[in-house]
C-alpha cells in the first residue's frame, strides 16, 4: 500500500539505472546488472546481507541458475527523491510457483546503493 506522499510511476518513469538493473537481471545478465551499482553497495535478499560488487555478482549468478522463473512489472512509485520500489511478479518452478517481490531501491549518484528484495 503506498503512502500519500509516495507517487505511483510507470516503468518508463522509473530511473534508467533501475530499469538497467531489472532488465538485466531478468536476461541474467549478471555483468551489466553488477554496472548499476555502485563500489560499496548492498542487497539484501531472502535474509543475506551481499556487500560490494563481488559479493553482488555472486549473487546474482546463484540467483540466475537456482530456478526457472519469467518476471512481469506490476508495480513503480517512489517514496522520496532517492528512493523507489518495483513491484515484480514472479512465476517459476520455485516453492510456491509465485510470488510478488519488492525491489527497494535506494539510489546515490545515478548508481543504485542498496537494493532491498522482500515479498
Amino acid at each position: 500500500m503506498h503512502d500519500d506522499k509516495s507517487r505511483t510511476s510507470t516503468p518508463d518513469t522509473l530511473p534508467e539505472v533501475v530499469i538497467r538493473y531489472l532488465t538485466a537481471h531478468n536476461a541474467r545478465d549478471t555483468a551489466t546488472a553488477v554496472s548499476v551499482f555502485t563500489g560499496d553497495a548492498m542487497v539484501i535478499d531472502d535474509g543475506n546481507t551481499y556487500e560490494g560488487t563481488a559479493a553482488i555478482a555472486d549473487w546474482l549468478d546463484r540467483s540466475a541458475t537456482e530456478f526457472t522463473y519469467t518476471t512481469r512489472l506490476t508495480d513503480a512509485w517512489w517514496s522520496d527523491a532517492t528512493h523507489c520500489i518495483a513491484t515484480q511478479r514472479l512465476e517459476g518452478d520455485f516453492p510456491g510457483g509465485v510470488v510478488d517481490l519488492h525491489y527497494r531501491f535506494t539510489l546515490r549518484d545515478d548508481l543504485v546503493e542498496r537494493l532491498v528484495i522482500e515479498v
